[in-house]
This record gives structure tokens, C-alpha cells and sequence, in this order.
């Protein structure tokens, strides 16, 4: 619940303004019975012991101390269940990790406490209970009423106080549910409680308390296994959609995000090693992406370079643990922290930083899995970087080092795209053909065929350099990619080139003779123009245009010319 300071203001003057006196008012007028201390004492321990070992199921936080209040309303009375449910909240706030920024919400529990405690108790009175009644009819029932309306007050409390904050709230939530869940696990210990201490006294703490807090424990335990194997199986999923992830910037985005979801954070900093100089790879705080830069030498200093160097994941509970070691992108604000090394390939690479505001946010087993996924993330960084080599190599011709055809039709798309989308103005596209290339393989051989196909590839590539897109379609067919060029702009350009290869003299080995030595030949090119959107608006139909001029207007009017296509 996020609300305003002025909101919270009010919550702690509305707690002055009630509590105290209505303490006092409970004390001086509503029924109260003579306390046994030494009874209600054990009532004490045995609601801390419940309130310190609470249990979670299914995301909820369940403090089951109502059958322990409920006794001592019974016994007592208003004003003794009061005292002691606020005692109680004592480990509640320990659990709830309640530190300065939001202790008004311990304040707001007290102040709703307070509340219950005095309308459940007067409401049962009128109804007629009368305490430390032995009548069993009379205990079951207005127990049990007292109990209900507990749960239902507590519920109404929390919805109005979502209606207030601008929410929109239900009012049968999940946690209602299983309040009335646990409101029926608890009631028949109260209510025999109750009785088995008014009649055998204080050995019905050691016939009832013992076994409830034993299986508190155990159910807790359960529902820890069960949180970590939860959070087992999100990290297994999480290795797997890493994995499936091409780029190393989708690899990074995606573990910052994930790691976002599966943990209490409100930042978190990738510290990597890049050549012997720590820097800040990426950093989140509060959900917003950060350009964060500082010298190598404060990050070398601060935890995330001890940690860097030990190799050790290390969990920082408060501020006072890490405060001497403070790094120079942590926030005074900051209380936990989560400091994990990533390792790739045996070696250190960098170091990842968590970070809450709350003391005592992570758990311990939370910090190996995190050391886990960070094993996921390096390996799927280093995945990445051998499967985008292997696609540069698959997108590339072994002999030219150009860019081959299937780089070209991607880029096509993409450029097209581009050009629908108003980014691009034109799109011109060269193809070129070397002329007569059978007759050079047949008079020289394919090694000086070779030879002429990699100089011709290198001629363009210089020629054109970053203006475009240059690409091996085929055999000595090539084609060039040049964005916001006309096919006026275009055809000057395949003019130009056409003019180089002319006055170029290729140098061959020729290996079919019988005294092998170098020779110059000179060799030609014929070109085909096309240019979208005039000629066409899809990237295949441009291409084939391309292919048409160069073969029609080209080659057929008698090769070593440029050609333009006309519809």
C-alpha cells in the first residue's frame, strides 16, 4: 500500500487520538474479571510463540494467534484481550520488516486492532456473555460469535481502508478465505483451551500449546519446501526461456525483468568486467532503467568488487553490514542486499546486485537461487555469442566475405519495411554480373575464377562502403542495397563501378597451361537498376526488375553497360 505522507500523518494522529484514550475508557467501564497472572502470563508466551512462528500457504502470511486473544477475552475481558493483542504485534511488525518508511502500517494495524478488540468484545457482552462462564453452551456460542465477527471486523477494516487509499477493492479476497480457514482451525483449540485450563489449569498449555506450535512448525515447514520448490521450478523455466533468447541484449533484459518478479527488489545492477575495468552494465531502480558510470577504481572497492574477487555470494540483511563497503550506486535508502557473482566459463565475468529497502527482505535459500539463474544467465550470454557467430558466418560467403543471399533477403524485408514505415525515401537496388565468367573459368581454371570473384567483390565493397548493402547472390552475380538513393543517384553509381572493373586489370593463375605463371586480364560487368516505390513497393518483385533490366537492357544490348528498369 503506497500512500501519501499526508496520509500517513493522519493514520498516527488518528492512533493518538483513540488508542490511548480508549485504552483508559476499556479499563474504567467495560467488564474485566480478576486476572490470574500467572495464567495469563503463559497466554502471553503462547501468543508470542504463535505470532514468532507464523506459516505461509499459497502466498499468504498466516499469524494464527486468535484462539490465544480468544481465551483470554473469555477469561478476562475486553481490556486484558486489547493489551495483549498489541503486545502481539510486536513480532507481527518483526515479520512484516517494518522499518521507518513504512511503520505507519504496524501503526494502522494497532489503530484496527484496537477497533476489533472493542467492537467484538462490546458486541458479545450485549449479546449476553458473561466472563469465565463454564456453561458450554454459552462458550460455544458466543465464542464462536466472538471469533466470526473478529475475522469479519478485520476484513472490514482492510476493505475500507483500500476504498480510502483510491483502490478498488473485493471484499471476499484470498486472505479472506483463508482467515476463515484458519478461524476454523483455531476455534476448537481456543474454545478447549479455555476449558481445559479452567479445569486441570496449567498443564493444558502443555496438552494443547505444545501440539499447536508443533504443528505450526511443521506446516511451516512444509510450506517452505514448497516455496522453495515453487521458486525451483520458476528458476528452471526461467533457465529455459534464457536459453531460447538470440541476443545478448534480449538475455539481459529478460533476467533483469524475471529476477524483478521473483524477488522483493527495488534495484538491481549488473557489475561487469570488460577488459579489466569494472562497469555498470545495467541498472534498474524502482522498475526505471538507469545510465548509471563511475571509476573502476570506487567499484573495485566497494562489495561488489570484494565479492568479485572472492567469488562468494554474500547476503547483507542491513544497512549497518554493508555501510563501510558501500558501493557508489547503492542508495542510502537501501537495507538488504544480494551480491552474486557470474561466472562464464570457470572465470568471473561480472557481479549482480540486489537491493530492498526493508531489512531482512531475502532468505538464504533466495540467494542460491539466485546464484543459480546467474549460472543460466552467463551460459546463456555465452550461447549467445557462439550462436550469433555461427549466424554471421551462415549469412556470410566463405570466399568474398560478403554478405551472402540469405543476409540479403533480410535486409531486404527490413529495408522495405523501412520504406512503408516513411524512414526510408527510395530504395535502389544494383545487381551486377561479370561478363562472359564461364569463358575465364574455361580458359584459366576455377582457382583464377576464384581469384577475379574475390577482387570484384572487394572493388564494390570499397566503392560502395557504408552507403549500402553489398551481397554475393550467386555465382558472379552481386547486388547492392542503397537506401535513400534514386535510380538516377543508383544509376550513377552502377555507372561508376561499371567504369572501375573496366579499367581494372585482374591478375590470374592460370592453372590449365602447361607452364603455370600470372597474367592480366581485363573483364566487364553488366548492371540492372530498379528503384522502390516507383518500380515496386515489394521487395522481391524490386529484385526481380533488377534481374530483368540487367538481362534485357544489359546483356542483350550487348553487355558492359548499365540499364535501368522501365515498366
Amino acid at each position: 500500500m503506497n500512500i501519501s505522507d499526508k496520509a500517513k500523518k493522519n493514520i498516527y494522529f488518528l492512533w493518538l487520538l483513540v488508542v490511548p484514550l480508549g485504552t483508559y475508557l476499556a479499563f474504567e467501564y467495560a467488564p474485566i474479571r480478576q486476572i490470574d497472572w500467572g495464567t495469563l502470563s503463559l497466554l502471553i508466551v503462547l501468543g508470542l510463540l504463535t505470532t514468532i512462528f507464523p506459516f505461509f500457504i499459497s502466498g499468504t502470511t498466516m499469524f494464527l494467534v486468535q484462539w490465544v486473544t480468544l481465551v483470554v477475552f473469555l477469561n478476562y475481558g475486553i481490556f486484558a484481550e486489547l493489551l495483549v493483542m498489541q503486545l502481539f504485534l510486536i513480532p507481527i511488525a518483526y515479520h512484516m520488516k517494518t522499518n521507518r518508511e513504512n511503520a505507519y502500517r504496524i501503526v494502522y494495524s494497532s489503530f484496527m486492532f484496537f477497533l476489533v478488540s472493542i467492537l467484538c468484545g462490546t458486541m458479545t457482552h450485549v449479546l449476553g456473555f458473561e466472563l469465565g462462564s463454564l456453561v458450554v453452551k454459552d462458550v460455544l456460542i458466543y465464542g464462536s460469535i466472538y471469533a466470526s465477527i473478529y475475522v469479519l471486523f478485520n476484513h472490514l477494516f482492510l476493505y475500507v481502508r483500500d476504498v480510502l487509499t483510491g483502490l478498488k477493492p473485493k471484499f471476499f479476497t484470498k486472505d479472506f478465505g483463508w482467515d476463515l480457514i484458519g478461524l476454523l482451525m483455531t476455534l476448537p483449540f481456543g474454545l478447549s483451551l479455555y476449558f481445559l485450563q479452567s479445569y486441570v489449569g496449567t498443564s493444558a498449555f502443555a496438552l494443547l500449546g505444545i501440539p499447536f506450535i508443533l504443528i505450526t512448525l511443521l506446516i511451516r515447514l512444509y510450506s517452505d519446501s514448497e516455496k522453495v520448490n515453487s521458486d525451483l521450478n520458476k528458476a528452471s523455466e526461467f533457465g529455459h526461456e534464457l536459453a531460447e533468447r538470440m541476443t545478448s541484449k534480449e538475455i539481459i533484459d529478460m533476467f533483469i525483468e524475471r529476477i524483478a518478479n521473483m524477488f522483493p527488489i527495488d534495484a538491481a545492477y549488473i557489475v561487469d568486467d570488460l577488459y579489466g575495468s569494472f562497469e555498470i552494465l545495467r541498472a534498474i531502480e524502482d522498475g526505471e532503467n538507469k545510465d548509471l558510470h563511475f571509476a573502476h577504481e570506487e567499484l573495485e572497492q566497494s562489495l561488489a568488487g570484494i565479492v568479485y574477487e572472492k567469488g562468494v555470494p554474500t547476503l547483507y540483511n542491513k544497512q549497518s553490514e554493508w555501510i563501510h563497503i558501500k558501493p557508489p550506486f547503492l542508495s542510502l535508502e537501501m537495507q538488504s542486499v544480494m551480491c552474486v557473482p557470474v561466472y562464464r566459463n570457470k572465470k568471473i565475468e561480472g557481479v549482480l546486485v540486489l537491493a530492498s529497502r526493508n531489512k531482512y527482505s531475502f532468505e538464504a535459500y533466495q540467494l542460491k537461487i539466485v546464484h543459480l539463474l546467474c549460472s543460466y544467465f552467463a551460459v546463456s550470454v555465452e550461447k549467445a555469442k557462439y550462436v550469433r557467430a555461427a549466424l554471421a558466418k551462415s549469412e556470410r560467403c566463405e570466399l568474398t566475405k560478403l554478405h551472402n543471399y540469405r543476409y540479403l533477403d533480410r535486409q531486404l524485408e527490413s529495408d522495405m519495411e523501412k520504406l512503408s514505415l516513411g524512414q526510408h525515401s527510395s530504395l535502389s537496388l544494383i545487381m551486377m554480373d561479370i561478363d562472359k565468367f564461364k569463358a575465364v573459368n574455361d580458359t584459366f581454371g576455377h582457382h583464377s575464377g576464384n581469384l577475379i570473384l574475390k577482387e570484384f567483390a572487394q572493388i564494390i565493397k570499397r566503392e560502395i562502403g557504408s552507403s549500402g548493402t553489398v551481397a554475393r547472390y550467386g555465382g558472379e552475380e552481386f547486388v547492392i542495397l542503397l537506401p535513400n538513393y534514386t535510380k538516377t543517384e543508383a544509376f550513377h553509381v552502377a555507372e561508376q563501378l561499371r567504369l572501375k572493373i573496366e579499367q581494372t586489370p585482374f591478375i590470374v593463375q592460370s592453372d590449365l597451361d602447361q607452364t603455370a605463371g600470372e597474367q592480366i586480364i581485363f573483364i566487364t560487368a553488366s548492371i540492372g537498376v530498379s528503384t522502390a516505390p516507383e518500380d515496386s513497393d515489394e521487395g522481391m518483385s524490386l529484385l526481380r526488375n533488377a534481374d530483368r533490366a540487367l538481362y534485357t537492357g544489359a546483356k542483350q544490348a550487348g553487355r558492359n553497360r548499365v540499364a535501368e528498369y522501365v515498366r
